[in-house]
C-alpha cells in the first residue's frame, strides 16, 4: 500500500486519467452499428465486441505504455493490452509509474526512454505534456474512433489548442453519496433526488439516532469536490466553466449561494460524525469505512465522493448493492450535477502501433473487457450499459453517459496545482477553514479569491 497523500493523488489522478481515456472509447463504440449490438448482446462470445473497430497487423512490434495504476485496476488493464496483442500481433509492456506521472515522464524522456504511450490525469498533465513537446497528436484512424464514440465534451478535455491529443479512457463518477441501507431502511428515509430532499432525509436519519454525514475533512480535495458539485448545480455550467478558469472571481455573488447551501449540511454539528472538529480529523478512507462499521449504529450514514469509494467499501463487511448503496448527488438547482474525472491515453514516441494502440482503447471493445472485470468506468457511450458487473456499476455509469456534454471536469483539476491540488494550501486549506466556521461565507470568499489570484497570476 502506498501512503496517505500518494492513495489521495492517485484516486483524483486516477480518475482524471480515466475520464479522458473513456471519452476515446465511447466514440468507437458508436461506429459499431447493428454488428456492435449483436455482438454485445451475444454474451457466450465476449471476444465479439472487439469487432468493432480494424487494427493493423503489427507482427514484431513492441511498445510501452505506462500509468500510475497498481494492484487489480494494473492486472485488468494488462487483460485489455493482452487482447490488442491478440488482433495486431504487437507485444505490449505496462510500466509501473510514480504519481506525480509527469516527474516519472520527465526523468524517463531525460534519459531517452519514454514509454510510447501514457495515461494522464487532469487536463492540465496532457497540457504540460504538449508544451513540453513530449505528447504527439492524435493521427485520423484515433480521432475517427473518438468521435464515434465519445461526446463532444469528452473530445474537447484531451484537446489542447484544438488539435487532439488524448483519449479518455477511464472515468470518475464524482457525483455519487453513499449510504448504510440498514440506517436508512431503520430511520424510513429515501433516496433523495433534490437538496431539499436530502436536508429531510438528514433529518430523518438524525431523528432515528444516526449521524447523517461523514466528511472527510483531514483531506482538503472531498471538500473540494462537495463544492463544485452544488456550484455545477446551482450557477450551471457556464458559469462553472467561468470560476474554473478564473473569469470571474471567487467573490462572486454565485460563490456566496454555493458556501451558503453548504452549511445548511457543513454548519450544523449533529450532522456531521464527530461534529466539525471530528470532520476536520477524518480522513478519506476512514470517512468511508466508518459509514458501514458498527452494524445499523454505524457513526454515519450517508459519505459524499466518486465511485472510487468502492475500493474503501470493500475494507468492511458491507456488501455494495444491498448494505451499501448509492444515490446521484441530488439537483440544487434545475438538474443534478455530474463532476467527472479522469485518464487519457496519451501518445509520446509517434508509430504505427502507437496509433493503432490508442485507437484501440477509444473502442468500446477495449472499455467493454475492463467493465466486465468491474472496478472501472468509461466514458465511451458504446459501451454497453450491461457490460458492468452489478446494478450500483450500472447506474453509476449511466448516470455518466446520460449527462452527454452536461458534465463538467473536477474543478480543482482544472486549476493550477498550487491553488487546486496542494495539501494545506489553496482551496484545499481554505475550505477546511470553511467548515471550521461554515458562518464565514465573505471572508472565506476573501480567503479563496486571494489565493486564486495569486495561482492563476494576475487575477485574470
Amino acid at each position: 500500500m502506498h501512503g496517505k497523500s500518494s492513495t489521495i493523488r492517485t484516486s483524483r489522478a486516477v480518475t482524471t486519467l480515466a475520464a479522458l481515456l473513456a471519452g476515446a472509447l465511447a466514440l468507437t463504440a458508436c461506429s459499431s452499428g447493428d454488428n456492435g449490438k449483436k455482438s454485445n448482446g451475444d454474451k457466450s462470445e465476449p471476444s465479439q465486441t472487439g469487432s468493432t473497430v480494424s487494427l493493423p497487423k503489427l507482427n514484431g512490434a513492441s511498445l510501452e505504455i505506462a500509468a500510475v495504476w497498481t494492484g487489480q485496476e494494473q492486472k485488468n488493464f494488462k487483460q485489455v493490452l493482452a487482447e490488442f496483442t491478440r488482433r495486431t500481433g504487437a507485444k505490449v509492456t505496462f510500466v509501473p509509474a510514480q504519481d506525480p506521472i509527469i516527474n516519472f515522464l520527465g526523468s524517463k524522456i531525460a534519459g531517452g526512454q519514454p514509454p510510447d504511450v501514457a495515461m494522464l490525469p487532469q487536463p492540465g498533465a496532457i497540457k504540460q505534456a504538449v508544451q513540453r513537446k513530449w505528447a504527439k497528436p492524435l493521427g485520423p484512424e484515433a480521432v475517427k474512433e473518438l468521435q464515434k464514440n465519445y461526446s463532444q465534451g469528452w473530445q474537447d478535455i484531451g484537446k489542447v489548442d484544438g488539435k487532439q491529443y488524448g483519449v479518455y479512457y477511464k472515468a470518475a463518477n464524482k457525483s455519487l453519496i453513499w449510504y448504510n441501507a440498514k440506517v436508512f431502511a431503520n430511520a424510513g428515509a429515501k433516496e433523495p433526488k433534490t437538496w431539499k430532499d436530502l436536508l429531510t432525509t438528514s433529518q430523518a436519519v438524525y431523528d432515528s439516532g444516526v449521524t447523517p454525514f461523514s466528511v472527510a475533512g483531514a483531506d482538503g480535495w472531498p471538500l473540494t469536490d462537495w463544492f463544485e458539485n452544488v456550484y455545477l448545480s446551482q450557477a450551471g455550467p457556464q458559469k462553472y466553466d467561468e470560476l474554473a478558469q478564473h473569469k470571474i472571481k471567487w467573490t462572486d455573488p454565485s460563490v456566496k449561494q454555493a458556501l451558503t447551501t453548504l452549511a445548511q449540511i457543513w454548519g450544523k454539528k449533529d450532522y456531521l460524525a464527530g461534529g466539525q472538529n471530528g470532520a476536520l480529523q477524518t480522513e478519506f478512507p476512514a470517512s468511508v469505512t466508518q459509514t458501514f462499521n458498527g452494524g445499523d449504529q454505524p457513526k454515519s450514514a450517508m459519505v459524499y465522493e466518486g465511485d472510487f469509494a468502492q475500493v474503501n467499501i470493500g475494507e468492511t463487511k458491507a456488501k455494495i448493492g444491498t448494505d451499501a448503496k448509492v444515490f446521484p448527488f441530488p439537483a440544487v438547482g434545475a438538474t443534478a450535477p455530474v463532476v467527472s474525472g479522469g485518464d487519457a491515453a496519451v501518445i509520446l514516441k509517434d508509430s504505427k502501433a502507437a496509433q493503432a494502440l490508442v485507437t484501440f482503447l477509444a473502442s468500446p471493445d477495449a472499455a467493454t473487457i475492463q467493465a466486465k472485470l468491474g472496478g472501472y468506468l468509461s466514458p465511451n457511450k458504446n459501451v454497453p450499459v450491461s457490460a458492468y458487473p452489478n446494478a450500483v456499476q450500472q447506474k453509476i455509469a449511466k448516470a455518466l453517459i446520460a449527462s452527454g456534454d452536461d458534465f463538467r471536469f473536477d474543478m480543482s483539476d482544472q486549476a493550477p496545482q498550487a491553488f487546486g491540488g496542494t495539501p494545506g494550501k489553496g482551496e484545499w486549506k481554505d475550505l477546511q477553514d470553511f467548515l471550521k466556521n461554515p458562518t464565514d461565507v465573505a471572508g472565506t470568499q476573501a480567503k479563496l479569491e486571494k489565493d486564486a489570484a495569486a495561482a492563476y497570476g494576475s487575477g485574470s
